[in-house]
């Protein structure tokens, strides 16, 4: 998903984290204050931590942050043929 709204917004740096689970579940990462793994942040904002996300969600906050028009949702159809 990262890699595909990295070519569509040029204008954002994205960068992705992995690491094992054990670094997470610790209390060194949890004095971090940082969102629990998996988690997905824009800037400053969490879109969300300890689940997976939908492209949709992701990109409708990079482009509320970006001061862009948010993309239109597509139904299912939509998605199958790319429209």
């Amino acid at each position: 998903m990262m890699p595909r709204l990295g070519e569509k917004y040029k204008d954002i740096e994205i960068e992705v984290i992995s690491k094992p689970i054990a670094e997470y579940q610790n209390d060194e990462y949890f004095e971090l204050d940082l969102p629990v793994a998996p988690a997905v942040m824009v800037g400053d904002e969490i879109v969300v931590e300890g689940s997976n996300v939908a492209q949709e969600k992701v990109e409708a906050v990079i482009c509320r942050c970006l001061g862009m028009p948010q993309p239109e949702k597509k139904g299912f159809l939509g998605k199958l043929f790319g429209r």
